[in-house]
Order: structure tokens, then sequence, then C-alpha cells
């Protein structure tokens, strides 16, 4: 399986470091087989807490191998973010669908269901599933 065939995952957050937390314990609980592109995109250029339409529309580019690309979002106003760039249409790219999955169980589910070459349809509901996981 290459890279071509594999689902990208962006990470949005308002901080930086909670995107990119995230991002590496989903990839490190995914395993050391395959490398699913995986993108943080946390708060805003200046380093401050925020989301920024730059920084999500840069990291679905950088991951985007074709297959689709699944947009996980911490609270709010990302959501609100990345909904005004998929109505734009032209910001993201094409099969670029955000996911209503919690952040980091979702992030995880997505990422681990991306490794074994799963589509973009298989990548959300795995990682839409996430909302059942009890912890008690």
């Amino acid at each position: 399986m290459s890279d071509g065939e594999l689902v990208g995952i962006v990470l949005v957050s308002h901080s930086a470091e909670v995107a990119a937390s995230v991002a590496a314990l989903a990839k490190g609980l995914a395993g050391g087989g395959v490398d699913v592109p995986v993108a943080p995109a946390g708060g805003t250029e200046g380093g401050g807490f925020g989301t920024s339409s730059e920084l999500i529309a840069a990291a679905a580019a950088s991951v985007d191998r074709g297959a689709g690309v699944a947009v996980l979002t911490d609270l709010g106003s990302a959501v609100l973010t990345v909904k005004a760039l998929l109505a734009e249409g032209d910001e993201l790219p094409d099969h670029t669908r955000l996911v209503d999955a919690p952040f980091v169980e979702g992030a995880i589910a997505a990422v681990v269901t991306a490794s074994t070459g799963a589509d973009l349809a298989a990548v959300e509901a795995a990682a839409a599933e996430a909302y059942t996981y009890r912890k008690v």
C-alpha cells in the first residue's frame, strides 16, 4: 500500500500544542506500520489561541493524497471555520469532509482506520463511532 491510497487527516484545535500532541498520540497508537498523513492545524498564525483558515487549508493540502481528507475539530469556532472553508469550495482539497467525532478518541480511530487503507467513509464512520466509547 502506498501513501497515495491513504486518507489524510487534519486535526484542528484552538491550540497549536493540543493539535500537535493529539496528532502525535494518534500516530503513535496507530503503530509503526503505514505512515498515515496527519497534520495539526492549531492556533493562529501568530501562535495564539484560535483557529486559522490559512493554517487549516495548508494542513489539508499537505495531507491530500487523493483519497480524501478527514478534518476533526475540537470546539465550536473551529467547526465554523472548517464549514466556511468547505462552503467556499476552492480552499480545501476535493473530497474533504468535516467529521463529527470526539477530538482525541476520534483522531485515534481515524488514524488507525486510515492506516488499514480504508476509504474516507470508513475513516469517518470509525471516528464518529468513538462517541460510543464508554469509560465507566
